[in-house]
């Protein structure tokens, strides 16, 4: 079972091109995320919809959309086709990292026609004649959204994504180059590390590295949202200090020598869909500055790295996160390691 997910700015024809393609995999369904949105726009209160600007801002969105995937192939089996734009590469890694997570691997492939085509396309959408005024904005949305999707095929999308120009395309034929590039492997499945969810209560390892500065050093995880520790889960017989290690030199290239000394062991209560879980942190010790160039990045666990001070690791990392660091710092200050839960200190 796979997911071809077909990205590209608002207006680019991907439905209907999603539409043809199915006709020429074999046993593939198509899979609109939009019917998520619709549903959310029922069931969500009104001044939490308002909270938002688009759907896709919504994590509930983001977790439904993983969810259904998974749950249409073990239904279907086969081949899932979606037309979906993604500009935000937080929330490419976050959907696709969730699919990879449950061993269904993403073909990413990109409609790119030329802009002054784009534009053609948008103008010339047809506008029902029972709804001219929500058509009319479905079509200053995809014209809005023009310059985000000029800046995230700079930064990322065409790096990421396998491009088909369909300027001079009609839906039938892009589809055709669509089911030739999966079928021959021009379109790979994404390199994105497959971390499976836990079903219980995990134990997991984070490990700090400063730079010269005393700044540590924080990675954003191409598999989910938000800045983290170096490290990860603690694998079954594994030693959590070793686990630390292991997980530094698999994300970032750095081997540390020596074990790291233990900071703090953090009790993490169980929120839903979350399970909590038993979290340390280790000192790794300073990094020289031919160390720290060494990083290997950008790679298919991490799509960035920073060292930030204290009060710059306050803004980019979660409120239980950042206490933990605090914590950690305050007993590396002092020698002592520190027993927290939910990021408090207890005795």
């Amino acid at each position: 079972m796979t997911v071809v997910w077909i990205n590209g700015a608002f207006g680019a024809g991907k439905t209907t091109t999603a539409r043809e393609l199915i006709e020429l995999i074999p046993n593939s369904t198509l899979f609109d995320p939009e019917v998520i949105g619709a549903v959310l726009t029922q069931l969500l209160p009104p001044k939490r919809l308002a909270e938002v600007g688009d759907f896709q801002d919504l994590p509930i969105w983001r977790r439904l959309v993983i969810d259904t995937a998974a749950a249409m192939l073990a239904e279907l089996d086969g081949v899932l086709v979606v037309p979906m734009t993604l500009l935000r590469q937080e929330y490419r890694d976050e959907i696709f990292g969730g699919l990879a997570a449950r061993r269904i691997p993403v073909r990413h492939v990109l409609l790119a026609p030329a802009e002054t085509i784009l534009r053609q396309r948008i103008a010339g959408r047809e506008v029902p004649p029972d709804l001219p005024d929500g058509e009319m904005r479905i079509r200053q949305w995809s014209y809005d959204h023009i310059e985000p999707y000029r800046t995230a095929l700079a930064a990322w999308l065409t790096a990421d994504a396998h491009p088909v120009d369909t300027s001079a395309l009609t839906p039938y034929e892009a589809a055709l180059r669509i089911a030739e590039a999966v079928r021959s492997g021009q379109a790979p499945a994404c390199e994105i590390v497959q971390t499976p969810e836990p079903t219980s209560e995990t134990v997991a390892s984070g490990v700090l590295l400063f730079d010269e500065r005393d700044r540590v050093l924080l990675v954003d995880p191409t598999y989910k949202a938000g800045w983290e520790f170096p490290g990860g889960v603690v694998e079954p017989g594994e030693a959590p200090a070793r686990a630390g290690m292991r997980e530094v030199e698999e994300e970032t290239g750095i081997r540390l020598e020596e074990v790291p000394r233990l900071l703090v062991l953090d009790w993490e209560s169980p929120a839903p869909p979350g399970y909590g879980g038993l979290r340390l942190l280790f000192d790794g010790g300073r990094l020289d500055s031919a160390e720290a160039g060494r990083l290997l990045l950008p790679g298919p666990e991490l799509r960035d790295c920073r060292f930030v001070t204290e009060e710059e690791a306050a803004v980019l990392l979660p409120p239980v996160r950042y206490e933990r660091l605090r914590w950690a710092l305050r007993a590396r200050e002092r020698g002592a390691a520190l027993y927290l839960e939910a990021g408090i200190p207890l005795g």
